[in-house]
């Protein structure tokens, strides 16, 4: 999955668990507050109001139809590799997606190279999140079980299908969600990750910037720890800089 290629100026190991430090606060807190808003989005959301037919409640039957269509034609590619999940879709699997949506972080990997090693690591986005309804499998079950790492269910590995499926469709109906999200500096998107080909993952992304530091400060880090994973480092200076849209829009409307 591809990341971004920004590189802050050279920092220290005492500077790097400083900034580290700053970012997980900030990081939790954002995620905290972005899980809040969703929550009071939930009744807007939920997969009732576009499939209301095919789950015994009531609303726009006819919207229903075509979203039920589309459904089943967005889930044909992963009968092949490596999801290999059932061929027919099941009207039964729209009643195991529930209304609650879960948040993952965005990850990618990164090749660290130094002239003595090359690692590669799982890199974590602090300002950007996957967004899907709630299944057995989280997005890093899911990886490590398509990977051939972890567990491999193909009913849990259908429903996150499913899930994500039905998450960009109940996003798609909800007129005016994308702009709401906007005031609030969190961007919203369809992405694809290479190592899970043709699943649309939808993202929540907040306006401040991330970096990643020096391969040899994170492989220093990630060898310290005896994990090889690691955070991108949030622009702590940015975000004295962050804009309001609101103000910025008074402010061209007075010009």
């Amino acid at each position: 999955m591809a990341g971004p290629d920004k590189r802050a100026k050279p920092l220290t190991f005492q500077e790097l668990t400083e900034l580290r430090r700053k970012t997980e606060v900030v990081s939790k807190f954002l995620q905290e507050q972005l899980a809040a808003h969703l929550e009071t989005l939930r009744p807007v959301l939920s997969p009732e109001r576009v499939f209301s037919k095919f789950l015994g409640t009531k609303g726009d039957h006819s919207l229903a139809d075509r979203a039920f269509a589309q459904l089943q034609q967005n889930y044909r590619p992963f009968s092949g590799r490596p999801f290999e999940v059932p061929t027919e879709f099941d009207q039964q699997w729209l009643t195991l997606v529930g209304n609650r949506l879960a948040l993952y972080p965005w990850e990618y990997a990164h090749e660290a190279r130094t002239d003595r090693e090359t690692k590669t690591i799982t890199m974590a986005s602090p300002v950007r999140w996957v967004v899907s309804f709630t299944s057995t499998y989280g997005l890093s079950q899911m990886r490590q079980g398509l990977a051939g790492k972890g567990e491999r269910r193909v009913e849990h590995v259908r429903q996150f299908v499913v899930n994500a499926l039905v998450t960009q469709l109940a996003i798609s109906h909800a007129a005016g969600l994308g702009a709401l999200l906007s005031d609030l500096r969190y961007q919203l998107q369809t992405e694809f990750a290479a190592d899970l080909p043709k699943l649309p993952l939808t993202t929540i992304t907040f306006g401040l910037p991330s970096f990643r530091p020096a391969d040899d400060l994170i492989l220093a880090a990630t060898s310290f720890s005896g994990i090889p994973a690691f955070i991108e480092l949030i622009d702590t200076e940015a975000a004295a800089r962050l804009q309001d849209p609101l103000k910025t829009r008074l402010q061209e409307l007075v010009r």
